[in-house]
């Protein structure tokens, strides 16, 4: 196997983030020396690391070869495509492409990281809009998705087409922009395509993901059913056709619309400087919509996710200038984000101590994804009808299923891979030719550091564990702390026997041991360390000071 991996004459493909997690989208398209990025998505800090927010696949690969990266292209504007630009886009130095509301979107957050001189952003147009990065020409193919300028990439190389997907689904009515048709996208497979590297985040969907028109008939129905209640809808900020529907629902249904949440705001205002939402509603702020009669307001707010400090939480715990009162009705237009179970179900008990009536998609129906269900694989299979199926975005489980199902569905070669896996897709025989080192980072405060770095990896055990802090002075003075040791009325008797096992450790030493601080202070670590284990179950990081050197 190859150890450089700069790409020769041949078409290679690696996921640095994206392939075995949902979310931190990272991908490389290598061929005659050259690598192309697509996309550069983050995601939000997970249980295990503790003290962080954002996730990012490291880059470590390719800022080894930056002066073989010709540029980033942008499928489209959801945080796990994106949402990674401010942290590295202008280290890599290399220009980016993006239609235009993905490149608003974008060029806020340079905006506010004071980059915008520093990275070159390009905008290209959304409707088949073209550029060409040598050896590679790209060309934006829009496909319905659950935010505005959702788009496929056709990439074209010297070894044949690529068609790679981004996020995409099947809508027959899409309430923004205009997804390829089905005789376009079977033009496409008519000029040939090599491989299809595809979204596997719904493919054990045995259905269809349906369309946001079926979504405006429910929600249409559903707030129907309440007059003369407040209503609160929440569902992604970014789903911009949602917005579309909530508000005409809001007009046809006799009602004021008004937003919380400023993800909302900003959606709202990035949307209409780009030609969407242009017949959205007036919206009245909050005093005017809790002056109005209750069945007379829609409210669309941010918070579907649990997310305390949003919203929706706010006006669950009843500590937001929007009030809902028992009677009145939040509708879930979202799906549950794996993860968030438990912060969604604290809101949710929340309103329901309070009597408020909550209605999620298992009930009606109000939400449909914005990824593909097997159906859907399948008819694009049959459009593109590509030589080869590289399955991406999603869990291990997610791509070897859609790899199972593409072999079923009469695709020749079906490539499984993961992070870090070097795929050769031509000349000859598909298959993987190589494998990097990948990882996660983190924004562990104002740093990026690894996931599995010492910083973070002590914080999870201190989490665990808690701390033991032994103070060495003169003599007999020793000083014991415990921070989050289980032992509450305890606590006097364990540091008591504590001091006691430190100094009779100390005073166990013989010859230079006993002016050796390296000596002493593992010898206190040790005793009272043991200590802690034996009073609490617990093996709590511990540390010594000496206050005084051994000597003096």
């Amino acid at each position: 196997m190859k150890k450089d991996f700069t790409p020769e004459d041949e078409l290679l493909f690696l996921a640095l983030g994206g392939s075995g997690e949902i979310g931190m989208n990272l991908n490389l398209y290598g061929c005659r020396g050259k690598w192309l990025m697509v996309d550069l998505g983050m995601s939000f800090g997970a249980a295990e690391y503790p003290g962080t927010e954002l996730m990012f696949p490291d880059p470590d690969f390719i800022e080894d070869r930056l002066d073989d990266l010709i540029g980033i292209v942008l499928t489209h504007a959801h945080e796990d495509h994106i949402g990674a630009i401010p942290y590295f886009a202008a280290d890599f130095g290399v220009p980016l492409y993006a239609t235009p509301f993905t490149a608003d979107l974008i060029l806020r957050k340079l905006e506010e990281a004071g980059l915008v001189d520093a990275v070159e952003l390009n905008v290209i147009p959304d409707d088949h809009g073209s550029i060409t990065l040598d050896p590679f020409t790209i060309t934006y193919i829009p496909l319905a998705h659950s935010i505005a300028e959702g788009n496929a990439l056709l990439i074209e190389t010297p070894f044949g087409h690529v068609f790679h997907t981004g996020d995409w689904k099947l809508d027959d009515e899409p309430q923004i922009g205009t997804p390829a048709t089905e005789d376009e996208l079977t033009e496409i497979g008519n000029e040939g395509v090599l491989a299809l590297v595809c979204d596997s985040t719904n493919v054990f969907n045995e259905a269809t993901s349906g369309s946001e028109g079926e979504v405006y008939r429910g929600l249409l129905e559903e707030v129907s059913l309440h007059r003369g209640k407040r209503v609160l809808v929440t569902t992604f900020a970014s789903n911009v056709a949602r917005l579309q529907t909530l508000g005409a629902i809001a007009e046809q249904t006799g009602r004021r619309l008004c937003v919380a949440g400023r993800s909302l705001d900003r959606i709202i205002e990035v949307a209409q400087d780009n030609g969407y939402l242009e017949d959205l509603p007036e919206l009245v702020d909050f005093d005017t919509a809790m002056g109005l009669p209750r069945g007379e307001v829609l409210i669309l707010a941010t918070g579907g996710q649990g997310e305390p400090r949003a919203a929706l939480a706010r006006i669950a715990e009843d500590n937001h200038p929007l009030q809902l009162v028992s009677g009145d009705v939040v509708l879930f237009s979202s799906r549950q984000i794996p993860g968030n179970e438990l912060a969604i179900g604290r809101v949710q008990n929340m309103l329901a101590e309070r009597g408020i009536k909550m209605v999620t998609d298992r009930q009606s129906e109000i939400h449909v994804s914005g990824h593909p269900g097997r159906p859907d694989l399948k008819a694009l299979y049959g459009w593109l009808r590509p030589e080869i199926l590289v399955p991406v975005h999603g869990e291990i489980r997610h791509m070897q299923e859609q790899a199972r199902f593409g072999e079923r569905c009469g695709i020749e070669h079906n490539v499984f891979q993961k992070n870090g896996d070097i795929v050769r897709l031509a000349p000859g025989a598909p298959g993987k030719v190589g494998e990097i080192h990948t990882g996660r980072l983190v924004l562990d405060g104002d740093i990026l550091v690894p996931a599995d770095g010492d910083a973070v990896t002590m914080r999870r055990r201190l989490a665990r564990d808690g701390i033991l802090i032994v103070v060495l002075g003169d003599g007999d003075g020793v000083r014991v702390e415990g921070i989050g040791l289980p032992l509450d009325e305890d606590y006097p008797a364990f540091v008591t026997e504590a001091r006691t096992d430190v100094l009779a450790a100390i005073g166990k030493l013989r010859g230079s041991e006993r002016k050796s601080e390296e000596a002493i202070s593992e010898a206190a670590r040790l005793a009272a360390r043991r200590c802690a284990q034996r009073w609490s179950g617990k093996k709590p990081q511990t540390r010594v000071i000496l206050a005084k050197s051994a000597e003096a």
